[in-house]
């Protein structure tokens, strides 16, 4: 089926014990809505709706799904199910918190709190070229506090960029919409897009998934931090690994920030995940001032030799 636009539920539409008042976003995959709670609370609904495979119609609950699709909707439902029963696990003031989860209309909904604020996205529009080094210092620091959870909890976010982090209003920043069924329904070779962001997902993300770990979210990081700086993402992995245009940090925007923070930028978008933070502490300690980046081409002779064992060794997934 083509990609075409589904029409939201209407304002008013009872789900479950959830009254729908309007839509906070909707893209390719999925719509989010604002709705209020049998207590009048607001929450926020979002709601599996892939347009490749599904057409909802004005005035319709139910999507319409060719039976070619069915196969791979229902799998990915089943994922994006699943992702919500993974994040209702998760408590954490820098996690998006998961309240319910349920299916209904032929389809999966996962409620969550709501928030008040802007995206960082919409940060960053507002505030082009005038972003301070002490907010992003403080904003990304605390964001890898919720980032450590998810990989403690063995997950991966594999879609984080600036529209998937959430500014409150008092300034604390939230890690929301996970893509962890858009990136299973890739896996299982099923095309539902999109599968990852350009100019945020890694090189891993793209062909070679059995290297992905919390190396890979760090990347995605790394290019939020450059969309901070230049208001757009970075060239593609993809397109790097074929021809890197990629100018570094440390040169575009030499004096204007510290050379730590550009280190770190350059850092987190290596192309090599080995030559990346392995995990978000050290990224975090980086953030924090408590140690130095390390710069490709200037490690020491211990931690270049702790790098090849590592090359050797097995190694867990997530740490």
């Amino acid at each position: 089926m083509p990609s075409q636009a589904n029409q939201p539920l209407p304002d008013g539409y009872v789900l479950m014990s959830y009254r729908v008042a309007g839509v906070l976003s909707c893209g390719g995959f999925s719509m989010v809505y604002l709705a209020y709670d049998g207590n009048d609370q607001p929450v926020a609904i979002k709601e599996y709706l892939p347009a490749p495979l599904a057409l909802r119609k004005q005035g319709d609950a139910l999507p319409s799904i060719v039976e070619e699709d069915a196969a791979a909707f229902r799998y990915g439902m089943r994922c994006f199910f699943e992702e919500g029963r993974s994040l209702a696990l998760l408590s954490h003031p820098n996690l998006v918190r998961v309240l319910d989860f349920f299916r209904a209309n032929e389809t999966a909904y996962i409620v969550m709190r709501y928030e008040r604020g802007r995206t960082l996205q919409e940060h960053i529009r507002a505030h082009r070229g005038t972003l301070g080094e002490h907010f992003l210092r403080q904003a990304f620091a605390q964001l890898m506090n919720g980032l450590r959870e998810v990989h403690r909890n063995r997950l991966l976010h594999l879609d984080i960029k600036p529209a998937n982090i959430y500014i409150r209003n008092d300034g604390t920043p939230l890690l929301i919409d996970f893509g962890a069924a858009r990136q299973t329904l890739s896996a299982e070779g099923w095309r539902l897009t999109p599968m990852y962001t350009p100019g945020f997902a890694p090189p891993e993300q793209y062909t070679d998934r059995e290297l992905l770990g919390p190396w890979s979210d760090i990347y995605a990081v790394g290019a939020t931090l450059f969309a901070c700086l230049a208001g757009m993402a970075p060239q593609a992995a993809d397109m790097r690994v074929e021809n890197d245009h990629y100018v570094s940090a440390t040169k575009i925007w030499a004096g204007k920030y510290s050379r730590a923070l550009l280190q770190t930028v350059d850092w987190c978008l290596e192309l090599d995940h080995l030559k990346r933070p392995q995990s978000v502490f050290a990224l975090q300690q980086v953030l924090r001032g408590q140690r130095e980046p390390a710069v490709h081409g200037q490690k020491n002779l211990r931690a270049r030799l702790g790098e090849a064992t590592r090359r050797l060794l097995p190694r867990a997934p997530f740490g």
